[in-house]
């Protein structure tokens, strides 16, 4: 059963009153000059503790003392609390007087005064720091909730921002191509229209996918390099291997796409004599681990700088959906040569969609 606040308030109101005034019942009918009638005063002073706490707690509420800082919220509780409790005295000693359960001698002694006004008044300064405490536990949670929240939508827009910066980045060329195609070999120039629809289908499916197959996204760069053969003809040379257990892990899209264009446009592009991109994905462990080798060298400043568009964006992807379960390396390989290393845990994306 899921009870609202106000009722969990009065529940604790209740229970708290009744608590305090049972225990007090219990131990003073164990002196002998306790007195029968003394019960009265108890339940009465319960149902004023209850009556005036209440009206201090809207008073709390009206006059915001649970939005100030601690160092203003001390000095009132002091003094309330001193306040009501002389207010709760006043009332029990009115009772007490004129249903004659105490003489009004009993209250002419000023050390016995003191006492009990001190009493009462600790008793409020003990409900202030709890009802305090519970307000302010309250609003930590509802602050944590609120920066998880406010962190996941900053996650999701990001996610989309990077994947919306892919959707036409590889077309460019691909058009081009097709166009320098049309007069030359109308028959291949059809067979290139297929593969840049195949790419086409596959930026909008990835609107709707946060990953996808790693199988799918190599049919797509072997599109892709097929198209860009076109245009480079023997300078561009490609070989794509993957391991079968490999091929239905889930991938975020077009990030792989993005590494091999990056390796054409800073490497092979650059080379008069052109080169080669070799792609290698296997399981190792519990992770899936990818290999790009191409041709051309890397600039190791333009990865501290982030200007490598390729680069930066598959950094920027991976910390947000796998954190530190993932890994990304880029370094130059050999003679003429690059390599890029990218581990993926087998377990699926850290990052979800939030919807609260």
């Amino acid at each position: 059963m899921n009870l609202t606040r106000n009722q969990v308030y009065w529940i604790s109101q209740f229970s708290g009153w009744g608590l305090f005034v049972l225990l007090n019942i219990i131990i003073y009918s164990t002196f002998e000059e306790f007195k029968k009638e003394y019960i009265y005063t108890w339940l009465f002073l319960g149902i004023a503790g209850i009556f005036v706490s209440h009206l201090y707690r809207n008073f709390i509420k009206k006059n915001g003392w649970k939005n100030l800082p601690l160092k203003s919220i001390v000095p009132r509780i002091l003094i309330a609390s001193i306040l009501l409790g002389l207010i709760l005295f006043l009332i029990i000693a009115l009772f007490n007087i004129t249903s004659g359960i105490v003489p009004l001698e009993e209250y002419q002694k000023i050390g016995g005064v003191i006492a009990r006004v001190v009493n009462l008044s600790s008793l409020f300064l003990f409900w202030s720091v709890i009802y305090f405490s519970v307000h302010y536990l309250e609003n930590y949670k509802k602050a944590e909730i609120e920066s998880l929240i406010f962190e996941a939508a900053v996650k999701d827009f990001e996610l989309k921002t990077l994947k919306a910066q892919l959707n036409p980045h590889f077309i460019f060329n691909a058009m081009n191509s097709i166009r320098a195609l049309i007069e030359e070999d109308p028959e291949s120039a059809k067979n290139a229209v297929t593969k840049l629809s195949n790419l086409m289908r596959y930026t909008l499916k990835i609107e709707r996918a946060e990953t996808v197959p790693l199988a799918e996204e190599l049919r797509t760069i072997n599109d892709y390099l097929d198209l860009e053969k076109i245009r480079f003809e023997e300078r561009l040379n490609y070989k794509i291997n993957s391991a079968a257990e490999a091929d239905r892990v889930e991938i975020p899209p077009m990030m792989i796409q993005t590494l091999v264009e990056n390796g054409i446009k800073h490497g092979i592009s650059k080379s008069t004599t052109g080169g080669e991109i070799e792609i290698n994905c296997s399981i190792e462990t519990d992770k899936l681990k990818i290999f790009i080798i191409n041709t051309g060298s890397f600039d190791e400043e333009q990865l501290k700088n982030s200007k490598g568009f390729g680069v930066s964006n598959t950094i920027q992807r991976l910390n947000l959906l796998y954190g530190d379960e993932s890994s990304f390396s880029i370094k130059n390989y050999n003679h003429n040569q690059v390599i890029t290393e990218v581990k993926i845990p087998l377990g699926g994306i850290k990052h979800e969609s939030f919807n609260y």
